[in-house]
């Protein structure tokens, strides 16, 4: 497989950052190829403008998807945009801020999920382009398993993570599979983080024969 790695965290090293590092070793020994867009390493701007482009059709009135479909995009979402279409998995690898990517992580979404190239009119969902792709979400949380249940504190995780799964992976066509998730990691043992990282390499390996989230990505 070809596998993409987007790594949202500012500090390498983080326990996010060593879970990017263990998924590169893990599909590396594998003979998978791998490769890393490291969002903060990059400097990668999260907002989206003119300065996605080489240049636009209408300089007195930016419209950023008219230019979004056109197509003529700069080096920095380019690159982004080959990454995305070499890859056959995409994980995305963050702490989970306000319930949802942090700003560096969504704003890759926005320039890189571009109309025209990820999505249009008649492309979404079961006819998505990424039709064949999948993706799965890693990531830190601040609050502990109890606290993401339905009657916890947080609510049900699965449908904190619905506007992710559904709203911007499924609805480019791409296969969810079940995220991984390290709970409460600022809070917990040495140990506890060991056994995060085991479980983290099983979820690795078993990745191709993993069901996707079917109930997420149905377009009914």
């Amino acid at each position: 497989m070809n596998i993409l790695i987007v790594y949202a965290h500012p500090e390498p090293a983080s326990f996010n950052g060593a879970l990017k590092d263990l998924a590169i070793d893990v599909f590396q020994e594998a003979g998978h190829e791998v490769k890393v867009s490291d969002l903060y390493a990059m400097k990668f701007q999260a907002e989206g403008g003119p300065w996605d482009f080489t240049g636009t059709m209408n300089p007195g009135r930016f419209d950023y998807l008219a230019e979004q479909m056109k197509g003529s995009f700069a080096p920095e979402v380019k690159d982004e945009i080959d990454k995305l279409l070499w890859c056959d998995l995409l994980i995305l690898q963050f702490p989970l801020w306000w319930f949802s990517l942090p700003a560096i992580l969504k704003g890759w979404v926005d320039r890189v999920f571009a109309v025209g190239f990820a999505y249009d009119r008649t492309r979404s969902y079961e006819t998505g382009p990424f039709q064949g792709k999948r993706a799965m979400l890693s990531f830190t949380t601040g609050a502990p398993p109890a606290a993401y249940v339905e009657g916890g504190r947080h609510g049900d995780l699965n449908q904190l993570l619905l506007h992710i799964h559904r709203g911007m992976l499924a609805f480019v066509g791409m296969e969810v599979l079940p995220p991984f998730v390290a709970y409460s990691v600022g809070r917990i043992t040495k140990a506890q983080r060991a056994e995060y990282l085991k479980a983290f390499r099983q979820r690795l390996l078993a990745v191709q024969t993993t069901d996707p989230l079917l109930a997420v990505y149905e377009s009914n």
